[in-house]
């Protein structure tokens, strides 16, 4: 029998990666409700190719424009709008599988309800865990939910670890991989004037703005850190980071005897898509296969914390807990949306997060309202540091340790 699936952000890379999977295997799966949130042309031509029971935009008037659009060509699709539709499409009985591919913290409450109806969860939200880790894997335990990463590096891992052993018998520890970006041999004094268009500009991945400015800040890879902490059931001390610029290998697990496992696969996200959406099945993805002759050399290196002081701010909010990584996902997401904005440059979004960091109080967060209430005051309080015009000079040094002064 087909699966049928809800598609959170149809619109976006990972939900177009998504869909091109699906095309290619029309016996196996069939497609609910796509969600996406003004790109209603986009969607309008999905919709129109996959025929979903429903669609699900951002709001009214782009909900009337994609409506007007579907009738005027035939298609029945029915169109809903808001946050409590996404909530719905969700949980609906109407599908078993829900793809989260909604970028940012607005993934996060339709990701729970469907934890909470208990559904198969292909997780590239990365942020519904980073937020509130906790909450959510409470759910998925106590619905019965099933939770496949889709994140190339936790995909990677999933693969790599071993299998009905309790507490992954024998690891002695995870490595997640990283490009290092665009800027990844760049001296940190020559990123002041980078521009959004630069920063966007990924060596091996095609992505959204907001997904490739964090991998240039390489606070991609500390929210992974805080993501792998929660799937995996591992303390911050035993999860790494390694540069590795092919982008070739897409994380390791270490074993107690000496050996490493590794994932390795071309740089191309339909490939973990394919494997969650089919899991324990393979199926093409329409990747070709890795040609590791051509590509020749492999390299690796230490993150340096002082050109990507954002990757030793996630850490640190990690080893904090509460809710000091919802304020950070916060705070990184008004201070990215600045940057793409032109309003504060590349160094000053790490600014804007530490600022936020500094200034928490930090709780043990009792249910979901915590944690919202949580990113609404680091959402505030970064734009109040932003649009004060104050400054931090952030001195990192290569261990992570952050030293602050007000300019």
């Amino acid at each position: 029998m087909n699966k049928r699936l809800t598609l959170l952000g149809s619109t976006g890379s990972i939900g177009e990666s998504t869909l091109d999977v699906v095309a290619r295997h029309p016996d196996r799966f069939a497609v609910h409700a796509l969600t996406a949130h003004r790109n209603g042309d986009k969607l309008v031509a999905q919709c129109l190719r996959f025929r979903p029971e429903v669609a699900v935009v951002g709001d009214a008037d782009t909900a009337a424009r994609v409506e007007a659009q579907l009738k005027a060509a035939g298609c029945n699709t029915q169109v809903a709008y808001g946050p409590d539709a996404l909530v719905q499409v969700a949980q609906s009985a109407q599908c078993d599988t829900v793809v989260a591919a909604i970028v940012g913290a607005a993934g996060l409450a339709p990701t729970l309800a469907a934890a909470r109806a208990g559904k198969r969860i292909l997780l590239a939200n990365k942020e519904a865990l980073v937020m509130s880790g906790g909450i959510f894997m409470d759910a998925v335990r106590d619905h019965d939910a099933t939770l496949l990463p889709v994140d190339s590096e936790h995909n990677a891992i999933f693969q790599c670890l071993p299998r009905d052993i309790a507490e992954h018998g024998g690891v002695t520890k995870i490595i997640l991989t990283a490009s290092g970006g665009p800027f990844r041999t760049r001296e940190p004094a020559t990123l002041v004037d980078v521009t959004p268009e630069q920063a966007c500009k990924h060596p091996n991945w095609v992505m959204g703005r907001k997904i490739s400015v964090d991998s240039a800040t390489m606070m991609n890879k500390g929210l992974e850190v805080i993501e792998a902490h929660w799937l995996f059931s591992l303390p911050g001390e035993r999860i790494e980071v390694l540069i590795h610029p092919q982008s070739v290998i897409h994380s390791l697990v270490s074993y107690a005897d000496g050996s490493v496992l590794a994932q390795l696969g071309n740089p191309d996200m339909r490939t973990p898509i394919a494997h969650a959406l089919a899991f324990p099945d393979r199926v093409d993805s329409g990747v070709a296969q890795l040609d590791l002759a051509q590509i020749a050399t492999l390299q690796f290196e230490k993150p340096d914390y002082a050109r990507f002081p954002c990757l030793a701010l996630a850490m640190q909010a990690l080893a904090a807990g509460g809710v000091a990584s919802a304020a950070l996902n916060a705070a990184n997401e008004v201070a990215v949306d600045a940057f793409l904005e032109r309003r504060i440059g590349f160094m000053e979004i790490g600014r804007v997060v530490q600022s936020v960091l500094d200034g928490l109080s930090n709780r043990t967060p009792s249910g979901l309202a915590d944690v919202l209430d949580a990113d609404a005051d680091a959402r505030r309080a970064a734009r109040e540091f932003i649009a004060g015009g104050a400054h931090i000079i952030l001195t990192t040094d290569r261990t992570g340790s952050i030293d602050r002064a007000m300019q």
